[in-house]
């Protein structure tokens, strides 16, 4: 597992450099977005990824790579969002924002530690059609738990959602940069 802990790493690495900038371009404008917003923002691109795999090729620049490292990054900001509570026109601090941004990777890694050690890394064994599918999945399991008015029985809430969302994009960059997918 410490390969995997490096990698991990290795493929967040990227994604946090791309959401640090982008924040000092352009500030935190997606304070504004509410849970609904960043589930759909998270939807446009794992369909995408689904269609680019269903037709192998695509007519615009961003590659499956590049929608992977964004869903991580709009999988962070929702967390952050709900720790916050409220979407609103606000400006952050870029060094605010980059500690939220390490304590939602950081719990999303310890999150996927835990389960590497009862599953045995079993990810590694899956195809990047299946991840596709299983954030699509988890998608609409958090637009039922909206529709629900943010309730559930006995399922995991929004959260736990966003962070299998975060942990199968890293597995999907993990596996493309060993050249798997």
């Amino acid at each position: 597992m410490a390969n995997t802990n490096q990698q991990y790493d290795e493929a967040v690495k990227t994604c946090k450099e791309v959401f640090i900038n982008k924040t000092k371009d352009y500030g935190t404008a997606w304070r504004v977005l509410r849970t609904i917003s960043v589930v759909d923002q998270i939807f446009i691109k794992a369909l995408r990824i689904r269609t680019i795999q269903d037709l192998k090729t695509r007519k615009i620049g961003d590659d499956i790579t590049s929608e992977f490292k964004g869903i991580i990054n709009y999988a962070v900001i929702g967390l952050i969002q709900l720790e916050l509570k409220n979407s609103q026109v606000e400006d952050l601090p870029v060094e605010k924002v980059n500690e939220w941004y390490d304590k939602y990777i950081d719990f999303a890694k310890s999150t996927m530690m835990d389960k590497n050690h009862d599953y045995g890394e079993a990810w590694r064994d899956m195809s990047q059609e299946s991840f596709a599918d299983l954030i699509l999945v988890k998608l609409m399991r958090i637009k039922q738990i909206l529709a629900n008015d943010g309730k559930t029985i006995m399922s995991e809430g929004i959260d736990a959602n966003y962070v299998d969302i975060l942990n199968y994009s890293v597995f999907a960059l993990i596996l493309m940069a060993e050249g798997k997918h």
